[in-house]
Order: C-alpha cells, then sequence, then structure tokens
C-alpha cells in the first residue's frame, strides 16, 4: 500500500512539473510572438511617420476628435512609445481589448490632448519593467502625423487590478500601466509633459 502511495505522489509530482514546465514554455513563446508582431509594427511606422510634422508643432497637444491612426494587419496604430531607459521602441494601437494587447501596448483611455493612458502586457518585450523605470525617466512619444512629444516620470503607484476610478484619477500627461506579477494589481507609472523640452526632436 505504502508503494501504491509512494508511486502515486511520485507521478502527480512529475505530472505538476511537467506542467509548469508547458506552461513556462508556452508563456516565453508568447512573449516572443507578441515581440516580433510588435517591432513588424514599429518597422511599417518607421515608414509611414513624416521626419517633420508637415505643420508647425505647438507646444502642447492640441485637442482633435480623433487622432491619426495607421492600419497595420488589421490593427490600428496611433503612434510609437519610447522608453529608452528600457531600450524599448514599441506601437501603439488606438483601442483596448484583451486580445489586442497580445500584439502590442494600447490606447486605453484619453487623447494627446486631454492625457493618455497606455496600457501594455507584462510581457519581458513590452512591458515587464515598467517597475524598474525612476521619478525624472524620460520617455517619448510620436504620433503618427511626426510630432514628438517629451514627458518625464513624476510618480509610480500600484493600484488595484479593477479599480478603474483610481486608473484614472489625476491630471496626468502619460500614464502607463501593466499587471504585476500574478495580475491582482496594476504597476503605474505617471508621467507630465515637458514644455522646457517642447517638441524638439
Amino acid at each position: 500500500m505504502r508503494r501504491k502511495r509512494a508511486a502515486l505522489f511520485l507521478t502527480a509530482g512529475a505530472l505538476c512539473l511537467l506542467s509548469a514546465a508547458v506552461l513556462a514554455g508556452y508563456n516565453l513563446w508568447d512573449d516572443q510572438r507578441a515581440g516580433a508582431s510588435a517591432q513588424k509594427a514599429v518597422a511599417v511606422l518607421q515608414q509611414e511617420i513624416p521626419e517633420e510634422p508637415e505643420t508647425t508643432q505647438p507646444i502642447t497637444p492640441e485637442a482633435k476628435p480623433m487622432m491619426t491612426a495607421v492600419e497595420i494587419d488589421g490593427r490600428y496604430h496611433i503612434g510609437l512609445l519610447e522608453i529608452p531607459a528600457l531600450g524599448l521602441t514599441l506601437p501603439v494601437q488606438n483601442t483596448w481589448s484583451e486580445s489586442l494587447l497580445k500584439y502590442s501596448p494600447c490606447l486605453y483611455q484619453g487623447s494627446l490632448a486631454d492625457g493618455m493612458i497606455i496600457a501594455g502586457h507584462n510581457y519581458r518585450t513590452h512591458f515587464a519593467k515598467l517597475n524598474t523605470l525612476p521619478v525624472g525617466e524620460t520617455i517619448y512619444f510620436t504620433d503618427v502625423d511626426g510630432n514628438r512629444w517629451t514627458y518625464r516620470i513624476v510618480t509610480t503607484e500600484i493600484i488595484p487590478g479593477y479599480d478603474v476610478e483610481s486608473m484614472t484619477a489625476g491630471d496626468w500627461d502619460l500614464t502607463l500601466f501593466t499587471c504585476t506579477y500574478g495580475g491582482q494589481e496594476r504597476y503605474t507609472v505617471r508621467c507630465s509633459l515637458d514644455t522646457d523640452i517642447g517638441t524638439a526632436t
């Protein structure tokens, strides 16, 4: 009887280890797939975005009925997000859904004029290292019209996963967020437009 129990425990343990290995392998594959998808969109946007905007760029973003978007593989992108400290350049889609997040960060709410909130998966190739960014770090966003905006990180927060009110609170020019490990909370980076630098490229 003891031998049978021992054999059952060993079998169960082996199955648990196998399941963990399969899950880890899938997560790694999914991360790499997402990274490749994002970089494909980056390459297209870098070709589509003009090196200089067609008109003189204002010091702060102007309100528009809708941000210009470029379609790539059936998904619409409003620009490029650059986080130099993490070595990241990522495309940003113009709307949010769980399925779209599997390809690149998405505009969760807002606009350039009233403050963008951008969500990203905690893939290693996307927003996994947001929690390492210090206050004062520079982040750039270039819209598809060629306007480039400079932001500085002002503060960081950890917000409960379903606390939409806290996520959308405050007068921030740019917010980036991603799930923490386990998915129960959201690591959040709050930024202000750097008007001292203005729109210099």
